[in-house]
């Protein structure tokens, strides 16, 4: 069965500090698996990598999880997905997850989240892709991020234009149909079909 959409999410490999956190990873794989859609995510079953795909499982979706064959062990490979990729690099795990997404998202994380979502908004804004970027800043986890963002613009660094990229929201309901929307299914009678 086709999905309806693949998102790509990328988030921590631990639960956070916060049981908000985790409530918005499975906010947002029931999400994605009650309107028929795909989750791309790192492979992992600990953390909010391994609530999302559970919660995108439990709700009917689909879920491709992509790790490198160093993390395996250290991230416990997630064994549940529909498809599980073992890859040899980093490299090759971001770009599979790149291939094979329609939009991205970043939930609360850590360095390695931190280094997706920008990798991928870079790559936006150099042409390599025109996919859909968003951030859910769940419980403010990163308000000390966007306001370094806007002080980059501030002073120079980067434009509005950049910044225009990324979909920035509290909301896991309000932020998922705009990706959706944004990666090709314009019409919101299409939308509400899924």
């Amino acid at each position: 069965m086709t999905p309806n959409f693949s998102l790509c999410v990328y988030c921590g490999s631990r639960p956070g500090a916060l049981p908000a956190y985790t409530e918005a990873a499975a906010q947002v794989g029931e999400w994605i698996g009650r309107h028929g859609g795909q989750l791309v995510y790192g492979g992992g079953r600990n953390g909010l990598m391994g609530v999302v795909a559970q919660a995108t499982l439990a709700a009917g979706g689909r879920v491709i999880g992509v790790i490198p064959q160093a993390l395996v062990d250290k991230e416990a490979a997630n064994t549940d997905c529909t498809e599980l990729h073992v890859v040899q690099t980093m490299h090759e795990r971001k770009r599979l997850m790149a291939e094979h997404a329609d939009a991205f998202l970043a939930l609360p994380g850590g360095i390695g989240t931190f280094e997706e979502l920008f990798e991928v908004w870079t790559w936006q804004q150099l042409g390599y892709h025109n996919k859909p970027l968003g951030l859910l800043n769940s419980a403010g986890y990163y308000d000390g991020l966007m306001g370094f963002l806007r002080s980059a613009v501030a002073q120079g660094f980067m434009g509005d234009w950049q910044m225009d990229m990324l979909r920035v929201e509290a909301d896991a309901t309000a932020l998922l149909p705009n990706l959706v929307q944004a990666a090709g299914l314009t019409a919101q009678a299409r939308l509400d079909e899924i």
